[in-house]
């Protein structure tokens, strides 16, 4: 009973962070501060939202979809990045307990999160979620069970420089530009939390899933290899992927060989 009460607070607490994690999906790429106002406005009429039209996913469904005052259709993605968050606060308390790494995996994964969400919206990656990820997640990796200065730092080099490598060698030989900076310093970003061989698993988690996408899109738009798919969101997932899922899946690969 204490264990189920446990887990119904974490995905609430999870729910109340994913609320959050809308402020900054809509706020950053326009410059606009996280913090002031204070409290959420409408995207449609800039009106300020009652706290009990804020609660989580329930108001959503409560003013069916639509703001009180203008009727701005809410979009999907507001719910849908509420539940997100708080199911990943629910898998990783399942999984790691109330312990330190859940706290260093729950921030990672919401950063992650966001740029997902930013990347899809409008094929960006902000420099102000990386950038200071980077050093965030090398100081935290020192507090994980298995953190260590030298697997921190490969994991940024090897996540930074691969990208940065295949991004060079693809705008040499087509002269255009393949990959963003964004992807690059994402990359690097999370292989400060999970190291070098989170970042190779990443690559192949997220270059295999980006395929499999851009060949079912490119079939429906017919729009061939001119059309442009972000890859910030397969980055994060394969990091995501790596955290629950990682080892076990690499001893059963290496099993097979």
């Amino acid at each position: 009973m204490v264990n189920v009460f446990l887990e119904v607070i974490i995905f609430l607490f999870g729910l109340c962070i994913g609320s959050f994690l809308n402020v900054c999906i809509y706020r950053l790429p326009l410059s606009k501060s996280i913090a002031k106002p204070a409290r959420s406005v409408c995207p449609g009429c800039g009106g300020i939202i009652r706290f009990y039209d804020n609660i989580p996913i329930v108001s959503y469904l409560l003013l069916k979809r639509q703001c009180r005052h203008c009727g701005f259709r809410i979009p999907f993605r507001y719910p849908l990045v509420e539940f997100l968050s708080g199911l990943c606060a629910l898998i990783i308390c399942k999984q790691f307990g109330l312990s330190i790494e859940f706290f260093v995996y729950f921030i990672f994964i919401t950063a992650l999160i966001v740029v997902t969400f930013i990347d899809l919206d409008h094929r960006i990656i902000p420099d102000v979620i990386t950038l200071p990820g980077i050093p965030i997640f090398f100081g935290l990796s020192f507090l994980m069970p298995e953190g260590n200065w030298i697997n921190s730092i490969s994991g940024i080099l090897a996540g930074g420089g691969s990208l940065l490598t295949v991004a060079w060698v693809y705008a040499l030989l087509t002269g255009k530009e393949g990959m963003g900076g964004g992807d690059i310093k994402l990359l690097a970003m999370a292989g400060a939390l999970i190291g070098w061989e989170g970042v190779l698993f990443t690559i192949f988690i997220s270059s295999a899933a980006g395929a499999l996408v851009g060949i079912v899109l490119m079939l429906r738009t017919r729009k061939g290899m001119k059309l442009a798919v972000p890859f910030g969101p397969f980055i994060s997932l394969g990091a995501i992927v790596y955290i629950f899922f990682g080892p076990e899946l690499i001893n059963w690969y290496l099993n097979l060989l």
